[in-house]
């Protein structure tokens, strides 16, 4: 039986949909004082929001005749048409919000457009004139310049709704969440978060963002004030001198990224951010943007933290899809993906080329030229020449390289004992240089290798530091393959995978991946590295995510490749092996003046003075 709901019941319901929980309050009210043009806000809740959630600003405030319409349902000040959506640069636009938090809780808003005379309205939700709307009382009282917005006992008659919120902590901690993000968004703004009486956090406004006498939500002018923000609200004390900033821009929007660099690293996405037009969207592709354009940056299946914000032209972007607004559709997602990724890899190439991680670090003259010789047999060494078997990385034939279960290793490397290491440049020796004698001193957690040389103790990741030197190699010439004795035959998923493929079969080629077009979208891979061991799908996933490294291809795919070939946390080496490890990455800091780090950012080794060590223990002062 269908039958239509009575007035009140139908705003009960409505007003849920855009009022959920105390922190969708907390997100409404901070829009509306954001939109009057506050300089100052501050949050106040209670019982985590269930029991009270205030805002207070010093924006324009209201008249008498604004505040009497603000909690009617649609009403608004910022759109006249359904053409100024396309127009509309404000938080807030659709005119519900106030109305919905009228229908939820008790609400009190106390206002002034000149701090001279200000008016109080009071409403109680349900309780109106045959249901329809709240009742409500409107008198003078006293404040200064701005608005203050105080809703108390949310849901207090709708028990059904109550009944689904979380404990007051819970409720808390997401109402902070949207403090946050607020705060993120608009650096120029002083912010202030009250919980239960008792000041929780306190941020002072940073640079203008803009021109003196500009909007709010005009075009972000500088990305320091981001920068601090960001590193005031999410960081350590001691984490934010490793954030970074970068700009760009296309048609009709600038975009500034704010990132950690690869100190900074997380196991999830929890502290990575989207804003378009200062207001946070999930948008999974622009998150990927910012992991792509980061790849080779990080350490194995991490995440960097950051932020991107987006200034866009609203007629590209459309907020009006979603009840709370937290998502856009763009009228060209893909430019803005493309300017994020670009933008990060160009970032990426410039700063670990800084890190001496290109070719040019890695010379045959690092090292005197018959240990050059040496390592030069041990990091080519491979089982054979077979073609590859098809079928997963268990089942491929994998390379030697510093791996402890291949035979004749003790062989290859009795030239790198600590006994040969006594370099023939003796005054090097004698001033500590980088040539003098190296000594093995030992092995911790069979992770890192221990040397000692003149009065400096290095702590060398053996996995990273592998994975270096295998990188300098596939960067520094053509990769070997080997044919597969089965081809490994896939469909690709759209005519830009195509298109990718066809354009670049010669470079794919150089990188060791021979590939054949087989038209209609089937392609058979022919060949691959000889060190390469995946499964046929991963591989096939591997190759296609190289369209994102753009004119970075080799770059990415040696770092593909020197990752799976080098040496496994909890592979034991031996003494030869180990010492030569140790010797050759040591020997790049020769290149670069700086130290070198891994393909994914990581340093290779890290160092103790004996002074340092000596007061560590209290044997000195």
């Amino acid at each position: 039986m269908i039958r239509i709901l009575s007035p009140e019941e139908a705003r009960k319901i409505a007003a849920g949909e855009v009022i959920d929980r105390p922190a969708a309050l907390v997100r409404e009210f901070i829009d509306n004082a954001l939109d009057s043009g506050a300089s100052s806000i501050e949050l106040a809740i209670e019982g985590g929001g269930i029991d009270k959630v205030e805002v207070i600003d010093n924006g324009s405030g209201m008249t008498r005749e604004d505040l009497a319409l603000c909690i009617k349902t649609h009403a608004t000040s910022k759109i006249r048409s359904l053409e100024d959506l396309s127009r509309t640069l404000t938080l807030g636009f659709r005119g519900e919000a106030l109305a919905a938090a009228a229908a939820t809780a008790r609400l009190e808003i106390i206002t002034s457009t000149d701090g001279r005379e200000a008016w109080l309205l009071e409403t109680k939700p349900g309780t109106g004139a045959q249901g329809e709307s709240p009742a409500e009382s409107l008198t003078g009282t006293r404040r200064t310049r701005g608005t203050s917005v105080r809703a108390l006992g949310l849901f207090d008659h709708i028990p059904a709704r109550k009944r689904f919120l979380k404990r007051e902590a819970g409720e808390a901690a997401l109402c902070r969440q949207v403090f946050t993000e607020k705060a993120l968004a608009f650096p120029g703004v002083s912010f202030r978060f009250v919980q239960d009486r008792r000041i929780k956090l306190q941020i002072l406004p940073r640079l203008e963002t803009g021109a003196a006498g500009e909007d709010q939500h005009t075009a972000i002018a500088s990305a320091e004030p981001f920068k601090t923000r960001f590193g005031e609200l999410i960081l350590q004390n001691n984490e934010r001198i490793f954030l970074h900033t970068h700009r760009g821009s296309g048609g009709g929007f600038t975009v500034t990224v704010v990132f950690g660099g690869p100190e900074l690293y997380r196991q999830d996405r929890r502290q990575q951010y989207v804003f378009v037009n200062k207001r946070r969207i999930q948008d999974y592709g622009l998150l990927q943007a910012l992991e792509y354009g980061l790849t080779g940056f990080f350490p194995n299946s991490s995440h960097p933290v950051g932020a991107i914000f987006i200034q866009i032209d609203p007629a590209l972007a459309d907020f009006n899809i979603h009840p709370a607004k937290r998502e856009v559709r763009f009228a060209d997602p893909g430019a803005i993906h493309h300017a994020i990724s670009s933008m990060l890899r160009e970032y990426v190439h410039k700063n670990t080329a800084a890190y001496g991680s290109g070719p040019s670090s890695f010379t045959p003259h690092t090292l005197p030229y018959q240990h050059t010789l040496a390592m030069e047999a041990l990091l080519e060494r491979r089982d054979d020449f077979a073609p590859l078997p098809r079928g997963s990385a268990g089942d491929r034939a994998e390379p030697g390289g510093y791996a402890a279960e291949t035979a004749g290793y003790a062989a290859e490397t009795a030239g790198y004992t600590a006994e040969t290491a006594d370099y023939t440049a003796g005054s090097a020796a004698e001033t500590g240089g980088i040539y003098s004698p190296l000594r093995l001193a030992g092995r911790v957690f069979n992770l890192f290798i221990i040397v000692e040389r003149g009065d400096r103790l290095y702590i060398v990741d053996q996995h990273a530091a592998h994975e270096r030197v295998l990188y300098n190699r596939y960067v520094s010439r053509p990769v070997p393959s080997q044919a597969l004795l089965v081809a490994i035959p896939f469909t690709t998923g759209s005519p830009q995978d195509d298109a990718f493929l066809r354009a670049k079969r010669e470079e794919l080629a150089a990188l060791g991946i021979v590939i054949e077009d087989e038209g209609g979208g089937t392609w058979h891979i022919e060949a691959l590295p000889v060190s390469w061991g995946m499964g046929d799908g991963e591989t096939v996933k591997e190759i296609l995510a190289l369209q994102s490294a753009g004119e970075h291809m080799a770059e990415r795919w040696a770092a593909a490749l020197s990752c799976r070939g080098a040496i496994k946390d909890g592979a034991l080496l031996d003494d030869g092996a180990a010492l030569a490890l140790a010797q050759e990455v040591l020997a790049l800091q020769d290149a670069t003046g700086e130290m070198p780090r891994c393909p994914h950012g990581r340093p290779l080794w890290t160092e103790i003075t004996r002074e340092e060590l000596f007061r560590a223990v209290r044997r000195i002062d």
